[in-house]
């Protein structure tokens, strides 16, 4: 175990899923960390990492460089990326507002301003922007900046950093990170937090890494799921027995509808996965290199994405 002979270990969620996808060694605890740190490592890789490499205490953090709003969680809590309590609060003030998944603009009520949600809800997280907690923002146009600041939250004249982030707190006031704004989609009139539906696949036997994301479906309101998935080295993929613990996880509109087989999943400077480019191509084979597969309820399980079954589901004859 070379690569954690150190004291304190830097990691990120892409970088630990490469690690504890390579097979099990008898030497996988015979190393001297103590503390691992990092930012955006899913709550079911946390677990499979700190049990198999016996790390005594991982400390997730949350915060972006032009951001004015940040949590560490320094308790070992499994998923949570901080703690919300009413007295940090009442330090590092922050919001969580409703907001519409579709736009991602906040709710407004008939005065125009917006509401906290609930205990337990997600929502769109804030920052207060005010001379104790400046907003520099970005050097070039200022359009840029302005884009980032919501103006009348709660009152006149009052401002908000946008995170464009989903979290939520839970009974204790641990926070969670639900989702990114874009991330999230709407399918059959439900809301679908992209990362929560990744948690639930990476589970599955034969699984390194997910990607989940929306695609446009042709005369469909909303985006249909979409897992591009990276096997492990060496392994197929069973497609029916991915589809009994898809459907036996997840609820119907969560499901994804079409699964892509790729060797890698494209991230960001900040190791976070890119999606754009993938939301783009869809699930058009013409243009999507990797292999494709689509949901086949009959069969239980997922079959080839030809441009057959592609025609089918764009001029509406196919069951989704």
């Amino acid at each position: 175990m070379c690569e954690l002979n150190v004291q304190i270990l830097g990691i990120w969620n892409s970088r630990v899923m490469t690690i504890v996808s390579l097979p099990q060694r008898p030497d996988d605890k015979d190393h001297k960390v103590r503390l691992v740190s990092g930012s955006g490592l899913r709550p079911d890789v946390w677990k499979r990492f700190q049990e198999r490499f016996g790390i005594p205490q991982i400390l997730e953090s949350y915060g972006m460089s032009e951001g004015n709003v940040g949590f560490v969680n320094i308790h070992n809590k499994v998923g949570a990326v901080g703690v919300a309590s009413p007295l940090y609060r009442k330090h590092r003030p922050f919001a969580l507002i409703e907001c519409d998944i579709d736009t991602g603009e906040p709710v407004r009520g008939a005065d125009g301003k917006c509401t906290e949600v609930q205990i337990g809800q997600p929502g769109l997280v804030l920052g207060p922007v005010d001379s104790s907690v400046p907003y520099v923002g970005y050097l070039g146009k200022r359009e840029l900046t302005e884009k980032k600041i919501l103006r009348n939250v709660f009152q006149e004249g009052d401002a908000y950093f946008n995170t464009g982030d989903l979290m939520m707190i839970d009974s204790e006031y641990f926070i969670y990170f639900v989702d990114r704004l874009g991330d999230t989609f709407r399918w059959k009139g439900e809301n679908v937090a992209t990362t929560e539906v990744a948690q639930i696949l990476s589970k599955m036997e034969g699984v390194q890494e997910v990607n989940v994301y929306g695609v446009k479906v042709p005369g469909r309101d909303g985006r249909a799921g979409m897992a591009s998935i990276v096997p492990n080295p060496g392994q197929k993929p069973d497609f029916p027995r991915w589809y009994r613990h898809i459907t036996a996880k997840l609820p119907p509109y969560a499901r994804p509808l079409f699964i892509r087989l790729a060797e890698e999943i494209p991230v960001t400077a900040t190791f976070r996965h890119q999606k754009a480019g993938l939301v783009k191509e869809g699930f058009d084979p013409r243009r999507v290199k990797d292999p494709l597969f689509v949901v086949d309820n009959a069969k239980k399980s997922y079959v080839p994405l030809d441009e057959a079954a592609y025609r089918k589901i764009v001029i509406g004859q196919a069951h989704l």
